[in-house]
Order: C-alpha cells, then structure tokens, then sequence
C-alpha cells in the first residue's frame, strides 16, 4: 500500500488530515505516521496511538448506535489483528483477531468503512480486499461478500459528509455503497481536495469569508438532525465541526436551485426549498431528490404571493413561519389547501434568514442574529433586543 492513501486511511478516519513526510533514512515504514491538521510534523503512530506499533492495513470509526459501548470507537487493522481505542486509549482485551471480532472477514485487508443505517440498508461496516468487498450486518453478525470489478483496487476507504471515496494511488473514486457504482467526474486527484499540497487545488471560487461580511439567505435543520446554512450558490453543513466546515456548491446536492434560494424549511423529513415564487420539496434522506411535480408556485403549495425574506418551523410543529418584509404570516402545513391562518407585524425588518430549535428562534440581518423564545414572544415583542454577531463556532467564518 502507498505512503498517501496508507496515512489517509488511518487519519481520516480519526478526523485527523495527513501528509506525506520528507524522505529520510531513518523513517519509519509506510504507514507509521498519523498527522494532525492539514501541515505539521508526522508522529509516530504508536506515539498517538499506545500499543499500536507498525504499520497500518485499515481504520475506520464506529457508527453503531444500539451499541454505546462501541459507538464512536476506532478500529485498527493490522495482518489478523483488530485494535479498538476510545479516545485514543486502547480497550482492555485488543487487540483480538479479525475472526474473533468480525466473523468471516478475512485478514491483510486493504480498507474499511462504516456504512450507517439510512445510508446503506442496516448497520454495517465494509470491508475492502482486492475486488471484494465483505459486508458485515453488526446487528445479527453475518457476512456477504461482493465482487466489484468496476471500482479500483481501493488501499483505503473514507467516509465523509454521507458521500463515499475510495483512494487509489494519488486518486479518489466517489461511489455508491450498496451498489459500487462510480460516479460521474472520476477518478480525481487526492491532493487537490483532501490535504493542503504546494501547487495543488481544485481551483473553487469560495473563499471563507469574515463573520463580519456574512449574509446568509437561509438555515434550516432536517429530521435526521443535519444543519445547513445556504448564502448565495453555497452551502455549509453546521453539525459536522468534526468533519470541518466546509463551503460545497448547492448544486452539488440540489441542482434545480443551483444559483442560490430564498428560504428553506423542513418538515416531516422532506427540506422546501423557496426560490422566487417557486417551491422545491426534496425527500430527505441520506441524499435528496426532488419529489415528482415539482417545483409549484408559492400560491399552489402554501396559498401565497409575493417574494419570501424567510421561513421556519419549529421542532415538533405543524405550522411554518413565513417572513415577509415587515409580516410573519403562519401557515398550518396539515390543512388542504394551505392558507394564511395568523399575520404579524414585526418588530424587524428587511430580515435574511430565520431558524427554529429546541431554544428558541434566531432571526438573521446582515452579520447579526437576534434570538427570541419563541415565535410569538417575536411577534409581539416592542423591544427589539440586542443583537448578537455572528461567529467562527457558528459558521466557520474568520473573526
């Protein structure tokens, strides 16, 4: 296996970024190294990592929910061996063989990745040999075993942001989990998109910028959990800090609202989206598609007119919240037909962005946010508070 995708393999895996260190004589063999960040001296493994001495086969980090104990843990791969860490301290017992651990897995892998429920069909964790690909049930402990000719011999696997990548040499592959299939545009090359090389780079126009310049057009959290803020042709996941904040293009998940939206909600696991007078409802699952009929005018799907400033719903309600210049009109989403049912003036105006959540409701205007208990109390409030900045912990910005 290749000093590049060795070390990503193992440091992706942990949230943490690799590169490749200068040649010497006394290095260690490949894939002795782990880096933190995206620049900066390599360290030893074991240094890292107690009790895990040489090289490393394979990683990746649990995601198994009915199982706390194991949830979260990273697994190491080594000949016939399997090490688990907890927050990089070895659990008592590992390492154990392969066998003992994940029956009918084999041995010398080349890769793994953990698929969760929603993304694949249960809970499973892929493991990768060559062209085959052993797919583990962690529910009832039973292994299936596919051929995938079509995608390269992978030397490892990442997943990142529901999006899956094999790494091959200096390249990556993005593909389908449950199926293999290999997307569109590929194989690209790794230095460009995931680590910091001199003389690399995907060449993308976004650039993070100031908390004191964001303007954001709408924020907005799905059922399952997953936060987004949209400003201009770009979106950022919120719950991902782990993974990094990182700007993507919105046509990289909805490519009927590619040049920007004017609000976004969700509700009952589906995301609308408002561009102009038109409403976008994607099915929210692990990736969005459009459902059939769509778009519709804003006076078909929620019996209004007029350009949308912003919209919310709160956790566990029916209704949505759309702001209209100085107005916030409520809209029951169980009636048929839709229809305004309450209108409110507002204590603000020429407003951005709004969001509703377990605390309470931020309503967004240039760099600043206000929040309020609660939409009514944001209604019928007289005095506008304080308003607060926007900040790097937020939305990544730079202070």
């Amino acid at each position: 296996m290749d000093l590049l995708t060795k070390t990503l393999l193992v440091c992706l895996a942990l949230g943490l970024t690799t590169a490749a260190p200068a040649p010497s004589d006394d290095a260690a063999a490949d894939g002795d190294y782990v880096w933190k960040g995206y620049h900066g001296e390599a360290q030893l493994t074991s240094k890292v990592f107690r009790d895990m001495n040489g090289h490393v086969d394979a990683a990746f980090r649990m995601h198994h929910s009915d199982n706390p104990d194991l949830h979260d843990h990273v697994f190491f791969f080594q000949d016939d061996k399997v090490f688990i860490y907890d927050n990089h301290t070895l659990e008592d017992g590992y390492p154990k063989t392969i066998q003992e651990v994940f029956p009918g897995v084999p041995d010398h892998l080349d890769a793994a990745v953990e698929c969760p429920k929603g993304e694949c069909n249960t809970d499973f964790i892929l493991f990768f040999k060559d062209h085959e690909v052993y797919f583990f049930d962690l529910s009832t402990k039973t292994v299936k075993n596919k051929t995938w000719t079509h995608l390269p011999v992978c030397t490892s696997v990442l997943r990142w942001l529901e999006h899956y990548y094999c790494f091959h040499g200096n390249n990556f592959t993005r593909f389908n989990p449950v199926s293999g299939l290999v997307e569109e545009g590929y194989p690209k090359d790794a230095r460009n998109y995931f680590m910091k090389c001199p003389n690399f780079g995907h060449g993308g126009k976004y650039s993070v910028p100031k908390c004191s310049e964001v303007k954001l057009d709408a924020v907005t959290m799905d059922d399952a959990g997953k936060k987004y803020f949209f400003a201009g042709r770009v979106y950022m996941r919120l719950d991902t800090s782990r993974d990094g904040l990182h700007g993507f293009p919105i046509a990289r998940s909805w490519k009927e609202v590619a040049n920007g939206v004017d609000a976004v909600f969700s509700y009952t696991d589906k995301l609308y989206m408002i561009k102009d007078n038109q409403v976008y409802i994607y099915k929210g699952r692990a990736h969005y598609t459009l459902i059939e009929g769509y778009p519709k005018t804003l006076k078909e799907e929620l019996g209004i007119e007029g350009s949308v400033d912003a919209a919310f719903v709160c956790p566990g309600q029916d209704s949505v919240f759309i702001i209209q210049g100085r107005n916030m009109l409520r809209i029951d989403l169980t009636a048929t037909p839709r229809v305004v049912n309450e209108d409110f003036p507002l204590p603000l105006f020429e407003l951005d962005a709004g969001f509703c959540g377990p605390n309470g409701i931020n309503v967004f205007k240039g760099s600043h946010y206000y929040e309020y208990k609660s939409p009514m109390l944001f209604a019928l409030s007289k005095m506008v508070p304080r308003p607060l900045d926007i900040t790097p912990e937020m939305m990544g910005c730079e202070a």
